[in-house]
């Protein structure tokens, strides 16, 4: 099963479960949702009406705790740690493995140096375990780790939730990359055309030398055989011709 389908599934259980509670009670669905090893997209819950409903009430710490895990990270929470709830070793985790996936989404090569601060981590070694063992092995993540060049190089690397603003932006994007593509399909079918109409040409190029040396051939035969069938003149015609010879 991949981690889309699991997101699907994890994301329809605690949006039920959202829609039933209120209040405080949604403070503990908050922190199991935030702690899930496999859930790591949350704006549906968000977007849940009793969810919405803790802004401006003494719960509210919940729902921007809720806001942080959907759109920032690990070094986010930490200038904003004294006015949001506090993290346990899970939600801790997820906050720094949802860092790797917002550091992906603007350059495929992570420096080590980059990453040891944006995830408050010792040194290199606690680093690739951190992304072999808690990024690429959970599937969130694929890519190469190069000591020599001390980077992690990203290949691929699941998406997160849209931040407020974003989807115009995306929109956007998309659209030029479907304009590039439909331009470049263009040329692509003229490429094609051309180099039919060249194969088209070279064929009755070739048909037309394989006919002329055809025709070669059939000349060098018949001048072959009139060779061939020509009388040669006897020993008797060449005394006849020449009678002083003896």
């Amino acid at each position: 099963m991949d981690i889309e389908q699991k997101q699907a599934e994890h994301i329809d259980y605690f949006v039920k479960q959202a829609s039933n509670l209120k209040g405080s009670s949604l403070g503990n669905l908050v922190v199991e949702a935030t702690s899930h090893p496999s859930l790591f997209a949350f704006s549906e819950i968000i977007s849940v009406p009793n969810v919405l409903e803790l802004e401006g009430t003494e719960n509210a710490a919940f729902l921007d705790l809720l806001r942080m895990f959907a759109h920032g990270t690990w070094s986010e929470y930490k200038s904003v740690a004294s006015r949001l709830p506090p993290l346990v070793p899970d939600q801790v985790l997820k906050l720094k493995q949802l860092t790797v996936l917002t550091l992906a989404e603007t350059n495929k090569v992570l420096p080590y140096d980059v990453l040891i601060q944006e995830l408050d981590v010792k040194n290199v070694r606690e680093l690739e375990d951190f992304l072999i063992n808690d990024c690429m092995y959970v599937g969130i993540v694929r890519g190469k780790l190069d000591q020599l060049r001390r980077c992690f190089e990203v290949q691929f690397a699941a998406g997160r939730d849209l931040r407020p603003g974003q989807l115009g932006s995306m929109i956007q994007t998309i659209s030029d990359w479907l304009s590039t593509s439909d331009n470049l399909l263009v040329s692509i079918q003229e490429k094609i055309r051309w180099a039919d109409n060249m194969s088209e040409m070279d064929k009755k190029h070739r048909k037309g030398v394989e006919e002329r040396v055809e025709e070669v051939k059939k000349t060098l035969s018949f001048k072959k055989l009139q060779t061939v069938s020509r009388p040669t003149p006897s020993s008797e015609g060449m005394k006849r011709s020449f009678p002083n010879m003896v």
